[in-house]
């Protein structure tokens, strides 16, 4: 993914948090077409149907984990876990 394709929710260092699948569904949405992908080749790129890209993007929650992990990886993008911030009550 080049510099200038990188959303706007990404650009820092610290990315983004996901509290939902919903929310990493628009967030896989909003890479994939800023990468110029298309649901089908995102789909041909990860050996899934594009039904699984459309489950994806809409939020699906049972998806496959190993399957987002490896079309998060093939959008350049990761998964880290790190302790929650206390909240402002």
């Amino acid at each position: 993914m080049a510099a200038n394709d990188i959303p706007a929710a990404l650009a820092g260092e610290s990315g983004v948090t996901i509290r939902s699948s919903a929310e990493l569904g628009a967030l896989v949405k909003e890479v994939r077409r800023s990468q110029g992908l298309l649901q089908a080749d995102l789909a041909g790129l990860s050996g899934t149907g594009n039904r699984y890209v459309v489950d994806l993007e809409r939020g699906k929650p049972t998806l496959q984990l190993q399957k987002v992990l490896d079309m998060l990886d093939l959008l350049g993008l990761e998964v880290r876990v790190a302790p929650k911030r206390a909240s402002l009550s």
